[in-house]
């Protein structure tokens, strides 16, 4: 495979695993609710990833990113053609010299690496990304998505008709599109959207059992374009008549019969000839609308719509070309492997106004689901003063909203705080007993840890091995007889983490024990 290279490149490739850990710090008088699983979290989207590695590996089922475009015309962090102060910062820390010879495609692909090696170790194994961009960068964004997540999970690089028309002062073609990339984390073997709006709208007419699609104008029931089925070769009965495939049929005799039964098919003869087409329902038998096929191109809905949203959510326009929420909430309700889920984690890592967010909790409303949302913004003003009031106003409810009663819910507003630890010995006094312990576990094993089955200083067991974490701030934990009857419940191999231990060496191998040293025997991810 093809693989590109840039300026800079060799300094990023491995620079997720160079990252220190965070310490996610809840600011609670601008969260919502008090228990919510939730998260809005201020700060660099690239250590806030890293940060959620321990709890959210491997477990985040949908991604939602709108990233910079590189236009050199964004109005946010990340703007003028990545040239911010802060990407500068970032570039000659982690680049180096050369980072002041990047080009802006360069600097462009710099940040967007890292940041999109973390978001795969996030993603589930069945799980699917969506990344909006443009013209600019599309190109590009392609090589290293096909680089990260891998040729064979290439899902769609879907067309969306993102407003009504070209502006009057156009010259040349008028450019009415962006691209929305979609990429698995595993190849796939069947993906299904949504209806649309106007594809419901075809369902006019009605059987005696359900509403069906106007004019019978389905797929037919033979077939002349499939390999010989032998199979699926065979009469149907009807008037009296053995009605015989031009080739063969799709449905097996079985299914045939079934469908015969319970009248889903459409008879029509025309010239002596029979054609034989299946009904098809809006719903099922339990009343659920069905699913069709994506399609690469989306009509809108149009950027318009969500500058509209905002208006009626604050009144003006809070923030520029926000993304609409009914094409989130299109691509969060994509179904793969047939696996319809109203559960899972939804990520987005360039928040913005927080559409994402929104679009969550109106799913949640609509259908009674629990999913839940994770969004991280950079900007510590939109994200105070735009993302958590949007969330906000959507929960409770707002003059104009799609629920005035409001969407329930709530979320937790998380800062980025300190470094988790460094091997100098420092550790982070704001850390606590479980962030330290799904840290541990995390690096260990790399398997997620469910925080409530821990019970200090027991972490949890892995292939055999038992963890144990002795930690009530930095320099209290000296494992010695009475601390080790601790883990006596547990037999068998363990590691114990702590300041630093008493207990002569022999006796712990004995025991088929490994102390561990915090922080210096800490591992890196």
């Amino acid at each position: 495979m093809p693989v590109l290279n840039w300026i800079g490149k060799d300094k990023v490739v491995n620079h997720d695993k160079e990252l220190p850990f965070r310490v996610l710090k809840p600011v609670k008088e601008l969260s919502v609710g008090d228990d919510s699983e939730n998260l809005l979290i201020e700060g660099d989207n690239l250590e806030a990833l890293k940060a959620l590695m321990p709890t959210y590996y491997n477990k985040v089922k949908c991604i939602y990113i709108d990233p910079p475009y590189n236009t050199g015309n964004e109005n946010w962090i990340y703007n003028d053609r990545v040239n911010s102060p802060q990407i500068k910062a970032w570039l000659n820390k982690v680049v180096g010299p050369e980072g002041e010879d990047l080009c802006r495609h360069d600097k462009w692909l710099c940040m967007m690496y890292p940041r999109l090696k973390l978001l795969r170790d996030l993603l589930k194994e069945d799980g699917l990304i969506f990344i909006s961009i443009d013209n600019n960068e599309v190109v590009y964004l392609r090589n290293i998505c096909d680089e990260i997540f891998g040729l064979d999970n290439f899902v769609a690089q879907i067309t969306w008709k993102n407003k009504y028309g070209p502006g009057a002062m156009t010259k040349g073609f008028g450019n009415i599109n962006e691209f929305i990339l979609c990429y698995s984390k595993t190849p796939i073997e069947s993906i299904e959207a949504p209806l649309s709006e106007g594809e419901i709208q075809k369902y006019r007419l009605k059987d005696e059992k359900y509403k069906i699609r106007g004019g019978y104008i389905t797929q037919p029931l033979a077939t002349k374009s499939k390999d010989d089925r032998p199979n699926l070769v065979y009469p149907i009965n009807h008037q009296s008549e053995k009605i015989w495939p031009d080739k063969q049929w799709i449905w097996s005799k079985d299914r045939m019969e079934k469908a015969i039964k319970n009248n889903e098919l459409v008879f029509r003869k025309s010239s002596d000839k029979w054609s034989v087409r299946f009904k098809q329902y809006l719903r099922d038998e339990n009343g659920i609308i069905r699913m069709s096929k994506p399609l690469s191109i989306l009509l809108g809905p149009f950027n318009q719509d969500g500058t509209k949203e905002i208006n009626a959510i604050f009144g003006k326009n809070a923030f520029n070309n926000p993304k609409p929420t009914s094409l989130i909430k299109y691509l969060l309700s994509i179904v793969i492997n047939g696996t319809a889920d109203k559960e899972g984690v939804y990520l987005d890592s360039f928040a913005g106004s927080g559409s994402t967010g929104h679009s969550v909790l109106e799913l949640n409303k609509e259908d009674k689901g629990n999913r839940k949302f994770i969004l991280i913004e950079l900007e510590r003003e939109i994200s105070k003063n735009v993302t958590a009031q949007r969330l906000k106003k959507v929960i409770k409810g707002y003059e104009g909203a799609k629920y005035l009663d409001g969407t329930g819910g709530g979320f937790k507003y998380l800062d980025l705080n300190g470094q988790l630890y460094d091997y100098s010995g420092y550790v982070n006094p704001d850390a606590k007993y479980e962030d330290m312990a799904a840290y541990i576990y995390f690096t260990e094993t790399k398997n997620y840890l469910d925080l409530s089955t821990i019970k200090n200083p027991y972490i949890g067991s892995h292939e055999s091995i038992s963890y144990f974490l002795f930690f009530d701030g930095k320099d209290k934990n000296v494992l010695d007889e009475k601390l080790l009857e601790k883990t006596d419940n547990h037999k068998g191999n363990k590691i114990i983490y702590a300041d630093k231990c008493l207990i002569d060496e022999e006796i712990l191998t004995k025991q088929g024990i490994v102390f561990k040293q915090i922080p210096y025997e800490l591992k890196k991810y």
